[in-house]
């Protein structure tokens, strides 16, 4: 089977992340000015229940993108693949059917002991909350679906269908919601209809795709084939679970601790933080199950190459988004939503999660390099003491200090785990490229940051919004320009008639 462009899979990988960005931030001042905020706390809640509900994914889900590449590569047999879809199957469908069932018999409690309700009917949020038990499985069971997809890298197939989706998901409710009712009922039936599409596009895609072994050969309903697998499953699902808990331990206990008005502000400042991490996704779906095929075929230095430029891209695009968004937290706020009570509450927070985002999306490559190679030992040790550490400390920071000693816990940890911890993995696993890779992003990130304090200091966010937006977009594109020309990869490319892909 001929290889899918990786050049082309990044590029529709990132047209589609952007317009998920772009849409799901857009709408948000409508989704309060309509709904109002409890109503759009009780969304973000919604979208924590969805993170959290990846604790059960157990790595399933990478290991079936790894097994995917790997069946690409020759590695395995289309007869021991499509057995190993047919366990992975059976695990998904029962674990979304228990998960789903125990959001179901937990909705009472968290409607009338957990949400700090102001004028929502409770009612009403009991509805919500069954209506989102069962979108959070569905969505959940789409995880194998997607893996299988992305593990084929049919990247540019799986851009378009998010696109669908999302177009569905926010600017689709809203039409919804105009002949039906602007109500926080409308928001959840209607999102009920688009995760059961969702979850039917996925699914007849993944089976068309999936190899059709030879007729005398029997698939079976046995779970064996998961098992020699489970090592590296396991791994990964130990560090899965670290991963939703850095991610969403401080949206679960701030939800128990501000009215829900209150979360539905602080939600709002986290997601527009979040399009950061949205950023470094779309280089992640492609890089993941190349650079997996890649070391199967013992071409090595292709997928070092590989791994060294998408770091740099990640450096020009998400790490210079991260300093930008930081630095003109307060200007951005205000020019989308023309509320600066908002804009002045939500700003420090979202300078955090901004800085600590971007961080993570470098700190996060290690661990692709890991997931290539099939050995996640270090990736385990750094997660294991990430809990002990990092845990405690957001629940404590988060009940002492609110949203704001939650960021502060976020961004620190970030900045510890890029300096100490990345160098030694790199150290362990692949010796000579750490001093590479730091060279990757260093000079862009020291460039943007200086440019960024001195706009700061330069530059007055005041006036009319349009004029403030079309200051925050100058100082946007001057900072990725200076990003790029401080990138030796990206100068290189630039001084070349005619650039090269990746590999």
């Amino acid at each position: 089977m001929q290889k899918p462009s990786l050049k082309l899979n990044i590029l529709a990988s990132y047209a589609s992340q952007i317009y998920l960005i772009v849409i799901s931030i857009a709408i948000l001042p409508i989704y309060i000015k309509y709904m109002g905020a409890e109503a759009y706390g009780l969304v973000g809640f919604f979208a924590m229940l969805q993170g959290l509900f990846n604790l059960l994914d157990f790595g399933l889900t990478p290991t079936i993108s790894r097994q995917t590449a790997h069946y690409n590569a020759g590695i395995e047999t289309a007869l021991n693949f499509r057995r190993l879809f047919r366990a992975l199957s059976l695990i998904f469908a029962v674990i979304a059917v228990v998960g789903g069932g125990v959001l179901l018999s937990l909705n009472g409690y968290i409607a009338a002991n957990w949400l700090n309700l102001e004028n929502l009917n409770i009612n009403e949020v009991l509805f919500c909350l069954q209506v989102m038990a069962i979108c959070v499985a569905l969505r959940w069971m789409t995880g194998l679906y997607r893996g299988v997809i992305a593990g084929f890298e049919q990247i540019v197939w799986l851009s378009g269908v998010n696109i669908i989706i999302a177009t569905l998901r926010s600017p689709g409710v809203l039409l919804y919601m105009y002949y039906f009712g602007f109500t926080v009922r409308s928001f959840f039936v209607f999102q009920l209809f688009v995760a059961v599409l969702e979850f039917l596009f996925l699914a007849i895609k993944s089976y068309l795709l999936l190899p059709r072994p030879a007729a005398q050969d029997l698939i079976g309903w046995s779970l064996k084939p998961v098992k020699p697998l489970l090592s590296f499953a396991l791994t990964i699902a130990f560090t899965s679970s670290v991963w939703v808990l850095f991610t969403q331990l401080d949206k679960f206990v701030l939800s128990g601790i501000l009215p829900l008005s209150d979360y539905g502000y602080f939600t709002l400042a986290v997601l527009v933080a979040g399009g950061i991490l949205q950023l470094s996704a779309p280089i992640s779906a492609p890089i993941m199950p190349r650079m997996a095929r890649l070391e199967g075929e013992q071409q090595h230095e292709q997928m070092r190459q590989v791994y060294l430029n998408a770091t740099q891209f990640i450096a020009v695009i998400v790490v210079t988004a991260g300093i930008v968004l930081a630095g003109v937290a307060k200007p951005v706020l205000y020019a989308w939503t023309g509320d600066m009570a908002l804009a002045v509450q939500a700003a420090p927070v979202l300078r955090l999660y901004a800085l600590g985002n971007a961080l993570l999306a470098l700190g996060a490559f290690p661990y692709y390099l890991q997931y290539a190679k099939g050995n996640l030992k270090y990736h385990l040790i750094g997660n294991i003491a990430g809990v002990v550490i990092l845990v405690p400390a957001i629940i404590w920071a988060a009940t002492h200090y609110g949203a704001i000693g939650a960021g502060w816990v976020w961004f620190l940890t970030q900045v510890i785990y890029l300096v100490f911890w990345v160098s030694f993995v790199h150290s362990k696993i692949e010796p000579n490229i750490n001093l590479l890779w730091f060279k990757t992003f260093l000079p862009s990130l020291a460039t943007v940051s200086i440019f960024m304090l001195l706009t700061t200091r330069w530059i007055e966010y005041s006036g009319d919004r349009p004029i403030i937006l079309l200051k925050i977009i100058l100082v946007s594109v001057c900072s990725v320009l200076i990003a790029m020309m401080s990138s030796i990869r990206v100068l290189n490319i630039l001084k070349s008639r005619f650039p090269k892909r990746l590999i």
